[in-house]
């Protein structure tokens, strides 16, 4: 795994945790950052999947 990969799951998990903090919660403002994280974790994991899909012999 490279950095880009670790980094996008912890973001996503972050999300992950973040969106089910506001629905305990009620705030739909958590919610909606929590899955804007968890776009952002997704995305950056599949950046570091192509990287590394690339360096592979």
């Amino acid at each position: 795994m490279n950095k880009d990969q670790v980094k996008g799951a912890v973001k996503d998990a972050a999300g992950k945790v973040q969106q089910k903090v506001g629905e305990v919660a009620g705030s739909k403002e958590q919610q909606v950052k929590g899955l804007e994280k968890q776009v952002e974790g997704q995305a950056q994991k599949t950046l570091g999947d192509v990287k590394h899909a690339i360096k592979k012999p």
